[in-house]
């Protein structure tokens, strides 16, 4: 996706964040979750950190790298959200958008 098209969607990405992150204890550590997601569905064959803080306006790379590599918040949580969530109406945007790659 280009990044205009992950800002029209920013709505819809913030309920999804509030839901599935809602296990992660702090407000910064929710908002570095959001800032990662929008740098995942972004174009570009590197998902590393740097390239996407490079790609995201309000990407820092080292609060990125903080929140991938050094918070401490359980992931167990968020990995079992994450399907409930995608079923959810508002992930119906995320679907028309879906890709096959050749």
């Amino acid at each position: 996706m280009r990044l205009g098209e992950v800002e029209r969607l920013q709505g819809e990405l913030s309920e999804f964040v509030a839901d599935v992150f809602a296990s992660v204890p702090r407000r910064d550590q929710r908002r570095w979750g959001e800032c990662y997601l929008r740098g995942l569905m972004l174009d570009g064959r590197r998902k590393s950190v740097q390239p996407m803080a490079e790609r995201l306006p309000d990407g820092n790379m080292q609060a990125l790298q903080q929140f991938v590599n050094q918070s401490p918040w359980d992931p167990l949580p968020v990995r079992q959200r994450v399907p409930r969530s995608y079923r959810h109406p508002y992930m119906s945007v995320r679907r028309s958008y879906t890709r096959t790659v050749p």
